[in-house]
């Protein structure tokens, strides 16, 4: 009982610059008070004893806006990082080193009985107001972008954005370590328009030598659209001279 407190003291402290003390941590945290209490409500669950179960998850919900049904399993250092709205369905499975910020629901679908609720493998990091639905697993070392609604298994060390969630690999790297910046994602809308662009380019390109070999004068468009439209050149890497769309992505057939 101890060894785990310690891991999940020692879990804020590694994660949140803020913390200042492991005094600190442990009185003033309210993710790790509610993790004490749910420690005790699953001991008490599991025993059978689920209504005194049930009672101490409400108060721990009560006094720190965070509710974790006594069922679920929770592994060592879960950092619940403010806290507020987080909600674990009965059937859930958290792994270790995960990180949960405010406003994450692990929710079930439907009344099915059984294994209803997400897993959530090591060192995930699941950002503010996200939505995790299902029996489905989310991979070691993925990423769950804010206000992503995932409601299909995701591979280890991925990322997932969007409503419905979207899976993009990041980069093809492993994650070894716990990566918190869940505010640095791709995003799938500036991927298109640049897929896009790329092959209007191309095929400006073809028009322009297919017109040239038949003698034909080429001309330029009556109205010019700006390079900047809908798209920040400098958040979305589309920098004067930068073509970042991977070989082959957006190839004409």
């Amino acid at each position: 009982m101890f060894s785990l407190l310690r891991r999940d003291i020692a879990a804020v402290m590694e994660r949140d610059p803020a913390a200042t003390s492991p005094a600190s941590a442990y009185f003033n945290y309210p993710g790790l008070k509610a993790i004490r209490w749910h420690r005790r409500a699953h001991k008490l669950y599991a025993s059978g004893h689920t209504f005194l179960a049930r009672a101490v998850s409400q108060f721990a919900r009560h006094h720190t806006g965070i509710e974790i049904h006594p069922g679920a399993t929770i592994g060592e250092g879960l950092f619940i990082d403010h806290g507020m709205g987080v909600v674990v369905g009965e059937t859930a499975i958290i792994g270790n080193d995960v990180t949960i910020y405010q406003g994450v629901t692990l929710g079930g679908t439907g009344k099915e009985r059984g294994k209803r609720h997400p897993t959530i493998e090591d060192r995930v990091v699941i950002g503010v107001g996200a939505t995790v639905l299902g029996n489905i697993t989310i991979g070691r070392g993925s990423k769950v972008g804010a206000g992503a609604v995932v409601v299909n298994n995701v591979p280890p060390n991925c990322t997932v954005v969007g409503v419905p969630g979207r899976v993009v690999v990041r980069e093809g790297a492993r994650v070894d370590v716990v990566d918190l910046h869940h505010e640095d994602l791709p995003d799938p809308v500036v991927e298109m328009l640049r897929c896009i662009q790329h092959r209007i380019d191309r095929l400006d390109a073809r028009i322009a030598k297919d017109e040239s070999a038949a003698g034909i004068p080429t001309h330029t468009p009556a109205v010019a659209v700006p390079d900047n439209i809908g798209i920040d050149d400098e958040s979305s890497g589309l920098a004067s001279g930068e073509d970042s769309v991977s070989p082959g992505a957006c190839d004409i057939a």
